[in-house]
């Protein structure tokens, strides 16, 4: 059994958000293809989500001089324990998916605050003599992009950052197999944007049964 980790930023309700409509239909084929795998559903949007402040800074400090966790300050606690939550239950899945809408060429703001809780050396990357190597090989992603404009090809596909970013990441961490779902063209063409929807809805029931 398999664990898949469904990452969701975006406020919008499914109804009203591209990236959030074809990631239900993706979880929902993907759990039908594969009855005896657990899906885990992470809303950025509704999780504690700390960003790297000072009291993340002074909790890690201390404790690398080797101050005992429980004489952290109470905030300095609470931030060092969400992040190592978070970062042991990426560590802990099998596959991912992302979904996220583009926001000024790249995604929310929340989700770079998720990145930076769960790109910790010692958990899912390490430094070595030959650099920084990933911990998390053999695991799988998928990125469902929701994009007003096309950007996969085209003028624009230089000023796309968020796909590209979280790809990055994800290899620097191991995770090289890396799939992209792009539900783009809905503001530039909005006369198409179901037919946009439809064809993304059906490339994503395709991939579940691979994934």
């Amino acid at each position: 059994m398999a664990t898949v980790l469904y990452i969701t930023a975006n406020p919008k309700p499914v109804e009203e958000s591209f990236s959030l409509s074809v990631g239900e239909e993706f979880i929902s084929a993907y759990r039908e293809n594969h009855p005896n795998d657990e899906v885990v559903r992470l809303d950025l949007y509704k999780s504690d989500i700390p960003y790297i402040d000072t009291d993340v800074f002074n909790g890690w400090g201390k404790l690398q001089k080797g101050t005992a966790f429980e004489e952290l300050s109470g905030e300095e606690k609470r931030k060092v324990s969400e992040i190592n939550q978070l970062t042991d239950q990426f560590v802990a899945a099998d596959k991912y998916v992302f979904a996220t809408p583009m926001w000024n060429f790249s995604f929310p703001p929340v989700m770079k605050g998720y990145i930076d809780n769960i790109a910790i050396a010692g958990k899912t990357f390490k430094y070595t003599e030959d650099g920084p190597v990933g911990l998390l090989g053999g695991k799988t992603a998928l990125h469902i992009q929701g994009r007003g404009g096309y950007y996969s090809e085209g003028p624009a596909k230089g000023m796309e950052f968020g796909d590209s970013y979280l790809r990055a990441v994800l290899a620097f961490m191991g995770v090289t197999e890396v799939e992209t779902i792009a539900v783009e063209g809905m503001a530039a063409e909005p006369e198409k944007a179901q037919e946009i929807k439809q064809k993304a809805i059906d490339q994503a029931k395709r991939l579940a049964k691979q994934f």
